[in-house]
């Protein structure tokens, strides 16, 4: 990549796409899924803040910051449900990866599909920690933009290929189920939420109305399943029933911010909450016994974005996918910046008012 102290390597959408079909789906999530666990690991080593949101009635608007001691990483995404109805995304995002020593930006990237591929490797990241041994059916509720990645990412990770699909637009899982055609599943189309979680080993619900719903009832959860609750990830915006979480054993990336945005908002400020880190480290039991109910609270955290911005990075080098961005000032003495734009004023011909 350019050496050049003002250029910043930049990943549009169209590059991140091309990245990704170079790479291959599968591949590029089995591979993002290694970076998620690599800083999973190295928990300890990271600055960590819950996000700063900015709520609204219409949606929410967030930062995602952090820091291992050596790149520091942040998300700038947004959360709109009605968006659709007006032909937009849910969810866009992008994010930029620094350096600490000097603060220059090291990569700038589109997030909205990066984000989506990181959701779907760290649910399947956990999933390799909490689900039963060998499960190789899930049930998707809610088929709307995260869907087909998660179908994918638990196929590539944990070899699910069996799957049950619901949404309340029946056009929503026609339009999954066409789109994952040729990834090699057996796909049933449900009529209710109840049907779709029969016979499910693993249970995954991402919604994405920003309310609190009842999307799983008590009595529609058996013993030994595996729940991905990707939907709940705002104050207020919940998919389980409170009963389900006390049933469950429940796992969680950050509790600070899980309690004020997963499913646990509905518990008490002292339920036990297990961290996923201590899971992958060893600190912590997960999946314990085969009627055990699992329940991976999933709500995104700012060390996920910093492993898929880590991982984009370092597949730039050998691809050549990206932009060249002048995005920074570089006067030839650091000091003269009002210098350089008054050279620039010569240089480019503008006559001053």
């Amino acid at each position: 990549m350019n050496a050049k102290l003002n250029i910043v390597p930049f990943v549009s959408v169209e590059n991140m796409m091309k990245l990704v079909l170079t790479i291959g789906i599968e591949r590029f999530i089995v591979e993002l899924a290694a970076y998620i666990e690599e800083d999973f690991r190295r928990w300890e080593l990271f600055d960590k803040t819950s996000r700063i949101a900015s709520h609204s009635t219409d949606g929410v608007i967030e930062l995602m910051p952090t820091s291992d001691g050596q790149l520091y990483g942040f998300k700038y995404v947004n959360g709109h449900p009605k968006n659709t109805r007006d032909g937009r995304q849910t969810v866009t995002a992008f994010g930029v990866l620094a350096d600490v020593g000097n603060g220059y930006p090291k990569l700038l990237s589109e997030m909205t599909i990066l984000t989506a591929l990181r959701t779907a490797a760290t649910s399947a990241v956990a999933a390799k920690y909490l689900a039963p041994v060998n499960a190789k059916s899930m049930a998707i509720i809610g088929n709307g933009a995260q869907s087909e990645f998660q179908a994918i990412a638990f196929k590539a990770l944990l070899g699910v290929n069996s799957l049950r699909l619901y949404d309340i637009d029946p056009d929503a899982s026609i339009r999954c189920a066409k789109n994952l055609a040729k990834f090699g599943f057996a796909i049933e189309i449900c009529g209710s939420a109840q049907e779709a979680v029969e016979g499910a080993e693993i249970i995954t619900t991402v919604t994405a109305d920003k309310r609190s719903a009842t999307i799983l009832t008590d009595n529609m959860v058996g013993s030994g399943v595996h729940i991905n609750a990707v939907g709940g990830d705002c104050p207020g915006k919940t998919e389980l029933h409170k009963d389900i979480l006390l049933r469950s054993s429940i796992f969680v990336e950050y509790p600070p911010q899980t309690r004020i945005e997963g499913e646990s908002q509905q518990l008490s400020a002292d339920h036990p909450l297990v961290e996923l880190w201590q899971v992958m480290t060893g600190k912590a039991e997960g999946r314990t016994s085969a009627k055990q109910i699992t329940l991976f609270d999933s709500v995104g955290f700012a060390t996920e974005d910093f492993s898929a911005l880590r991982y984009v990075r370092d597949q730039l080098q050998r691809t050549g996918l990206y932009d060249e961005l002048d995005l920074l000032a570089d006067p030839d003495e650091p000091r003269d910046l009002f210098g350089m734009l008054l050279r620039a004023e010569k240089n480019v011909g503008i006559i001053p008012n």
